[in-house]
């Protein structure tokens, strides 16, 4: 390197002198020597050239000015719209969040959320993935978590066991549900605690969750019924693991008698269950943490949040699904669909009755995505101020986030 440098500085002053036609010997020469990319090297040597030239001011910092370049494509009105809607999906990838812009950007211009020039619009709309991504490279930065787990989740693979069968499971076809039960013992395994019954549609990715007391088959019976009479479509076949609050006669002959296909995964195999094992994370503990919920009002808080979640999520938050895997040697390769909601993938079926599918636009057309994300984060807020009185903690949480600044 020091070599490199001390070249630099012999070359550097010739360069600056010579002319146009001695100016590409004197760089061909130069790269050989120091093995320099041509560009690089150009730019390398005008640098040099020009800070021999100036005069250093004592107690000044020599500022080297180059041409301006091109002008900007996306300026900081289209970041800043971005940046707004992007928080207002939760700050999803930009293959995911692109995909979203179009429904979003409309839904919040009816409601009065945002206002923009019809330039910034346009930009917006014919944003690359890529693009948005780049733009967002600061925000998500000021995000990243320190001291993170670097365990990867394993390949996502599905062997059931049928326990009663109607019909064969059909994960094309809306109403098959994985079900399973997230826990909210903030690491303290004693006495009673609220559990999230959680429950995902294998074809469509709608989600629901629901918050009971504990485990008693009483209160996860309960919360499966309230659960199977919000969904939109028929519920047809649930998958459990092998929990005593999932098998057991009750439930087994409720699915008997309403002929509900009843099946089970291999024990201590939670990627038989890998799409609610996928929600458990991304819906439950992103949005309510790793904390004790122990309280009658802590319970009522949880399900009023996952009142407003089911909505958010299931409407306005697209999801990605894997449509191929193929393995080179000791790649694997993985292939998608094109992100789409839940409620896109069920306006998209054929399995859905025309009157269910009128039912949902109109749910739809009344919702305002900036708005749930308030209610929300408002929720959340009460939650963690439980928590915080309960163990005696003082000001954990209280810094506003990302959201909260582009939600205002």
């Amino acid at each position: 390197m020091a070599t490199r440098i001390q070249i630099t500085k012999e070359v550097s002053e010739r360069y600056r002198r010579a002319q146009k036609k001695e100016k590409g010997k004197i760089l061909d020469e130069f790269c050989k020597l120091t093995g320099y990319n041509r560009k690089y090297a150009g730019r390398t040597l005008r640098k040099h050239s020009k800070l021999k030239a100036c005069k250093r001011r004592p107690g000044k910092k020599l500022k080297v000015r180059y041409g301006r370049g091109r002008k900007p494509i996306y300026t900081n009105d289209v970041r800043k719209a971005l940046v707004k809607i992007w928080a207002i999906l939760d700050c999803p990838c930009g293959k995911r969040l692109v995909a979203a812009i179009p429904d979003t950007l409309k839904a919040l211009e009816k409601f009065g959320e945002i206002k923009l020039k019809e330039d910034v619009r346009e930009k917006l709309l014919s944003m690359s993935a890529s693009t948005a991504d780049r733009l967002l490279a600061s925000e998500r930065k000021k995000l990243e978590l320190k001291s993170r787990s670097k365990t990867k989740p394993g390949s996502l693979l599905k062997h059931q066991i049928p326990i009663r069968t109607f019909s064969e499971w059909d994960d094309a076809r809306p109403g098959f549900l994985e079900i399973d039960l997230v826990a909210h013992d903030g690491g303290n395994a004693r006495g009673d605690y609220c559990q999230s019954l959680d429950a995902t549609d294998v074809a469509s990715g709608w989600s629901e969750q629901r918050a009971v007391r504990n485990k008693a088959q009483k209160w996860t019976f309960e919360a499966l019924e309230k659960i199977r009479e919000r969904l939109p479509f028929p519920l047809l076949g649930i998958d459990s693991d092998n929990g005593g609050e999932f098998i057991n006669a009750h439930l087994a002959r409720y699915c008997e008698e309403e002929e509900i296909t009843f099946t089970r995964g291999r024990p201590y195999r939670k990627n038989d269950s890998c799409y609610v094992e996928q929600k458990n994370y991304s819906v439950v503990r992103r949005n309510v943490g790793y904390f004790r919920y122990d309280t009658e009002e802590e319970l009522m808080l949880l399900n009023e949040l996952y009142n407003i979640l089911r909505l958010y999520n299931n409407f306005f938050l697209p999801q990605m699904k894997l449509i191929e895997k193929t393995r080179e040697g000791s790649k694997v390769k993985k292939r998608y669909d094109k992100p789409k909601t839940p409620y896109q993938r069920l306006l998209d079926s054929n399995h859905i009755d025309e009157m269910t599918k009128r039912k949902l636009k109109r749910q739809y057309a009344k919702l305002n995505p900036a708005a749930l994300k308030r209610q929300i984060l408002d929720i959340q807020e009460l939650l963690y101020k439980k928590v915080r009185m309960k163990s005696g903690l003082k000001g954990a949480g209280e810094d506003e986030s990302l959201v909260y600044v582009c939600l205002k």
